[in-house]
């Protein structure tokens, strides 16, 4: 069976949920409609004539893009403008545009985090930190024979991660009693008569934006009518998302031997180089799209290089009075987001059993060429 556009879309906001993205962000549902089956994904980082013109000839119903084409107000959409021929085709074709930007950005898993894996960065951390997801505690109360069911629907739903360990929880032994009252369908027990049950206090960390899901796992896995549970507010702070990634580099080389790992493990002709070709590199930061503003963050996180696009003149020579490096891919290396986002929905459909297919676009974007 095919999924619906609404379907493809929620899949994308699991990734990249749009509490990441930062203020006034264009991102969202910008053309057409969810509500019908698609067939076909094709995944973008531009919006262009020829990239329309591919989701034609593929059958795509859905484009999921990095750029949106509307970023500014439109004026007019006037169909023998070129703007306005892209948005002529989409409409004319039914073909849907969905934009997730700097919230695929911060994501966990997204457009920097691919990079940074792409380049050799680990034990990374944001450049910029744009959301904190708090942390709370749920504490159920589970008849023994079902501790383990309920507390596999909790991490499934979310629950239990504390950094990069998962399925952690407490459990405590203890004795339950209640009474079930007149109307009641009790799981165990009669109306009228004092039980007492042999129950688990499972006790498990949620973050607070999964909250809802998680109650609502652990309702439909437990086996009592009314089960029991509390629910704690706790001060330590839970996942942190952020713009950028700072992180130590796997093998350790010159400024110049990085430039060509760059190069090979972003897939773009050229870099531009700030710095001595021999300077040695131990710490890097990668920013995917315009980072030049995040010179002194990249120096703050300890980076001896800062990996970004749109480099200017007066920010490079800055950077160099200061003894900071900068490799500059472009802005159009974020393309490595379509295999990544791709790979990523095409695994989520096959867990649904769903012939939809996602598809990575095969047109460069790439406005600049070398002569």
């Amino acid at each position: 069976m095919y999924v619906n556009g609404q379907t493809i879309t929620t899949l994308v906001d699991e990734l990249a949920p749009k509490r990441l993205a930062v203020p006034d962000d264009r991102i969202g549902l910008q053309v057409g409609t969810l509500s019908k089956e698609i067939s076909r994904v094709l995944v973008t980082l531009d919006v262009t004539e020829e990239v329309v013109d591919e989701a034609v000839r593929e059958g795509a119903g859905l484009i999921v893009a990095h750029h949106a084409p509307i970023y500014r107000p439109l004026k007019s959409l006037q169909t023998d403008s070129p703007a306005g021929k892209v948005f002529e085709k989409l409409i004319k074709h039914e073909i849907a545009v969905y934009v997730a930007h700097t919230n695929l950005d911060a994501a966990i898993g997204g457009i920097n985090d691919l990079m940074a894996d792409a380049i050799g960065i680990e034990d990374t951390v944001p450049l910029e930190e744009t959301f904190t997801d708090l942390r709370k505690k749920l504490v159920v109360y589970v008849p023994v024979e079902h501790a383990d069911r309920v507390a596999e629907a909790l991490f499934q739903a979310g629950a239990g991660h504390i950094g990069r360990y998962s399925h952690c929880s407490f459990r405590a032994s203890g004795t339950g009693t209640f009474q079930p009252e007149a109307g009641t369908k009790p799981f165990i027990g009669v109306e009228g008569r004092l039980e007492k049950v042999e129950e688990v206090r499972l006790e498990t960390v949620v973050p607070q934006t999964r909250v809802r899901r998680v109650i609502r796992a652990m309702m439909q896995a437990h086996p009592y009518e009314e089960p029991a549970y509390d629910l704690y507010a706790l001060e330590l702070p839970g996942e942190v998302y952020g713009l950028g990634r700072a992180g130590k580099l796997t093998e350790p080389c010159t400024l110049d031997e990085l430039a060509e790992r760059v190069k090979l493990a972003l897939e773009v002709p050229f870099v531009r180089v700030v710095g001595r070709g021999e300077t040695p590199i131990r710490k890097a930061a990668v920013l995917g799209g315009m980072g030049a503003r995040y010179v002194s963050h990249a120096r703050f996180a300890g980076a001896d290089v800062l990996i970004t696009g749109d480099i200017d003149y007066h920010t490079a020579q800055d950077a160099l009075a200061d003894g900071m490096c900068l490799i500059d891919p472009g802005h159009n290396a974020e393309k490595i987001m379509k295999k990544g986002l791709t790979a990523y929905l095409n695994a989520k459909l096959t867990e649904r059993k769903s012939k939809t297919v996602a598809l990575a676009s095969a047109v460069d974007t790439e406005v600049f060429r070398i002569k």
